[in-house]
């Protein structure tokens, strides 16, 4: 039996014994450090910008949702999510924010594709969205 073979069997086995354990343990294997590498893209690409700042607030496993803090004010939620296979990050309006986001529309990717040239892109998107 080949080892692809042998981990499908596997994979359905756990899942029929128990569902939502084998569901939380197959993202914590996939899902997770694909996620875990899309927001540590999020954060490189304002490293050199000292007066960005990202918060977390709002998130949940399967989204991560930053305020984009711009010299301490609050301007606009970015929520970064995977879906079969594809990376997705989207701009939101907060309260709080006199910003407000003309197209909340999400830039969606296949995740192999996201490097640091695509995250730069994507975020340049998303901010020319964004209107006081």
């Amino acid at each position: 039996m080949s080892q692809d073979r042998f981990e499908i069997e596997c994979d359905r086995l756990s899942q029929a014994s128990d569902g939502a354990q084998y569901e939380r343990l197959r993202w914590e294997r996939n899902e997770g450090p694909m996620l875990a590498r899309f927001v540590a893209l999020v954060h490189a690409a304002f490293e050199q910008r000292s007066e960005f700042e990202l918060a977390e607030e709002g998130s949940t496993t399967a989204v991560k949702r930053f305020i984009l803090k711009i010299h301490s004010n609050r301007v606009v939620a970015i929520a970064l999510w995977l879906k079969d296979g594809s990376a997705n990050i989207q701009a939101e309006q907060i309260e709080r924010s006199p910003y407000r986001v003309a197209d909340a529309t999400a830039l969606s990717v296949d995740f192999q594709l996201v490097d640091q040239q695509w995250m730069a892109s994507a975020m340049q998107e998303l901010f020319s969205r964004v209107h006081n």
